[in-house]
């Protein structure tokens, strides 16, 4: 019981650190595409279009301290092979091509930061 208690919790935190960053987004001219878009490879968090044309992919990373580190420090390799995967996944259902970016949004104590180009 504890940890579904648990789960539920981090649940939320990390739903509204998504919705804290489309808000984000939306401000600055981005488009939302997907929330919560599911693959075979996993599930990208916000997908959504740049003013300049780009489909970015972005990771939303929500802490309420540090003691694990920093959110954005939470993206490991494993987390970056996922999203290039769930990106290829994207233009094959597409059926072609189109200019992708991997941005990261870390969200802690509700605040926001966001890096755009975070991998490649």
């Amino acid at each position: 019981m504890q940890n579904s208690q648990k789960d539920f919790r981090n649940k939320l935190l990390g739903r509204k650190g998504e919705a804290l960053t489309c808000k984000y987004l939306k401000r600055r001219g981005y488009r939302i595409l997907e929330r919560n878009y599911k693959t075979p490879f996993g599930e990208a968090d916000i997908v959504a279009m740049s003013k300049d044309g780009y489909t970015c992919f972005v990771e939303v990373k929500t802490r309420e301290s540090d003691a694990f580190g920093l959110p954005a420090e939470a993206v490991t390799r494993e987390k970056q092979r996922k999203y290039r995967m769930m990106a290829k996944y994207w233009c094959t259902m597409l059926k072609r091509e189109v200019p992708i970016r991997f941005d990261v949004a870390s969200v802690w104590e509700g605040e926001l930061e966001y890096f755009e180009n975070a991998f490649i």
